[in-house]
């Protein structure tokens, strides 16, 4: 919808302050786009694709700024192998500088690290950080690794069976003052019970089948004297901090995560 190849079925879209649909060819100018996998001439060279993609945009490409647009993405020393040679981490990356050809200001990445191995992801990874970092780019990431997004996104928004579920900087969502904590014992029923009496009852969290706390980390200590002292037999305590115990605590199952790194 962001890029108008489908029409949303209510609403409407603002990008930049203005509205899609009376303000498309304007607003897409200035987007940049890898869908999944990006479409290639795979019979051409990385410098053939990116120059016939800059005509088809309108930029008048000189062979420097093709080249360097090329090592942006780590491809100059390739930058006349044929696509078909390339692996799929490098076809991504290729993608990439296709969807940076005109220098847009947003750039949207559906997948961008599906189907690759350990090195294409922290390649795309790198790719990433260095665009928003280095060169002020905004970058819409759409993805369900979240291991992956916790690494490079500064913005957060969790989509549960299409409905926002939050929407946050990611240092505040990861609060420390927020970690999860779960606990294995032998009576989880009788060990709940016995805390409802306590203080800790503000920060159990609803779940029949394991018993978990939201708190502060540095407050683990506390708790585990307080199991103690209460007669439970635990057998682990596991702090929980990561972006994927984060979506789990709040979802029922996975179903999407957008995050933008800015």
């Amino acid at each position: 919808m962001l890029l108008t190849l489908i029409k949303p079925t209510s609403g409407s879209i603002n990008i930049f302050e203005k509205n899609l649909a009376t303000h498309r060819k304007e607003i897409l100018q200035q987007i940049g786009a890898v869908i999944e996998k990006p479409d290639l001439y795979k019979y051409l060279t990385a410098y053939q694709n990116l120059s016939i993609f800059a005509k088809i945009s309108g930029v008048k490409a000189t062979k420097d700024l093709l080249m360097k647009q090329l090592d942006v993405v780590g491809l100059a020393e390739r930058a006349h192998s044929k696509v078909k040679t390339f692996s799929q981490g490098m076809k991504q990356r290729l993608g990439i500088a296709v969807a940076l050809v005109h220098n847009p200001n947003l750039i949207i990445l559906d997948e961008p690290t599906n189907g690759l191995d350990p090195q294409g992801i922290a390649d795309i990874r790198k790719l990433i950080t260095q665009l928003s970092k280095d060169q002020g780019k905004t970058i819409l990431v759409s993805s369900h690794l979240l291991s992956e997004i916790e690494l490079i996104a500064n913005r957060i928004i969790i989509i549960d069976k299409g409905t926002k579920v939050v929407e946050g900087n990611a240092a505040e969502l990861l609060d420390p003052a927020k970690t999860i904590v779960q606990v294995e014992t032998v009576d989880i029923s009788g060990a709940k019970q016995k805390l409802l009496q306590t203080t800790w009852a503000t920060n159990i969290l609803q779940s029949t089948n394991n018993l978990r706390f939201q708190m502060n980390k540095a407050d683990i200590p506390l708790l585990t004297k307080q199991l103690v002292d209460l007669g439970i037999d635990v057998l682990s305590i596991q702090p929980r901090h990561s972006l994927e115990d984060y979506f789990l605590s709040l979802t029922t199952q996975h179903n999407h995560v957008d995050t933008v790194a800015n």
